[in-house]
């Protein structure tokens, strides 16, 4: 009997340590889940857990499992590698090494400085014309490269048709709809993308209207879901050209960092620091030259 009542207090008492850990912000190791960002500029506290039920007869687990979480992206049609090299997506093993490498040490610096939990990166070619679509691809591939974390593509660039070729499966309505359409759900809008844990979101049909569209409340609201959905995903955001488009400035208040793509031969250094300068943010981190 004592030995019965003297268990039930470890149990209390455990309880409450781990509550009040919790409370503190702090992750332990055995409850698998990374502490939350906030949305950038939002100050809202959001939970930094998802609720996952995989059996209706079971009562769902109250800490987020990444590993069974992540397992329940589906991809239908996986690209093979051979498809994956002629789309120039990038993949383990390979030839292009240095390509490789460059990618994740790109991985490597913005998650240092995002620390822990997800983070949203908005990338925006300097040049002219579009093009910058696959880089962004590549960098979302790149996170979900990690077997602990998946990746979330949000094209926002409404003019540009490239993201059809780089999907395994066809896609319908995208962020512009879904913004323009309440009753679209986000789940109408979410594709797998033939890259493991690689989901994607099409920029949409109403390119006419995107700047309106961008600026709404439900765009926020499109985004701020996004992010709390999986405690460890990272969001990667296509925003047209930089310098062509107003569309870019209007996202730059969703992203926590971002990332300039100049085009090889096409922009010159003075190019570059105006377009910083223009920005205006302490959210850039850097450079991507592409060839």
């Amino acid at each position: 009997m004592e030995d019965n009542k003297l268990y039930k207090a470890l149990l209390k008492s455990q309880s409450q340590h781990r509550q009040s850990e919790h409370d503190k912000g702090e992750a332990k190791p055995e409850e698998g889940f990374r502490k939350e960002r906030p949305y950038a500029g939002s100050g809202v506290d959001q939970p930094n857990w998802t609720r996952v039920n995989t059996n209706p007869n079971e009562n769902a687990p109250t800490v987020y499992d990444p590993a069974l979480s992540l397992g329940l992206i589906s991809n239908p049609k996986p690209w093979s590698r051979e498809q994956l090299r002629e789309r120039k997506i990038i993949y383990p093993g390979m030839a292009d090494k240095e390509v490789m490498d460059a990618y994740r040490e790109l991985r490597i610096q913005l998650r240092n400085q995002a620390g822990d939990g997800n983070f949203t990166v908005m990338f925006s070619s300097l040049g002219k014309g579009q093009g910058g679509l696959l880089t962004a691809f590549n960098m979302a591939a790149a996170f979900a490269l990690d077997a602990g974390t998946s990746a979330l593509l949000v094209d926002c660039d409404p003019y540009s048709k490239e993201l059809a070729g780089l999907v395994s499966t066809e896609m319908g309505p995208g962020v512009t709809d879904f913004v323009g359409d309440r009753s679209l759900t986000i789940k109408s809008i979410l594709y797998p993308s033939g890259v493991e844990r690689l989901s994607v979101i099409p920029a949409g049909t109403q390119a006419s209207s995107a700047v309106e569209l961008f600026s709404a409340v439900r765009m926020r609201e499109l985004i701020t879901e996004l992010k709390a959905r999986y405690p460890d995903r990272c969001i990667v955001l296509n925003a047209p050209p930089f310098r062509e488009n107003t569309e870019a400035r209007i996202l730059e208040r969703f992203a926590d960092q971002i990332v300039f793509g100049v085009p090889f031969g096409e922009v010159t250094g003075e190019i570059i620091a105006d377009s910083v300068d223009a920005l205006g943010s302490e959210k850039f981190s850097g450079l991507i030259f592409q060839e």
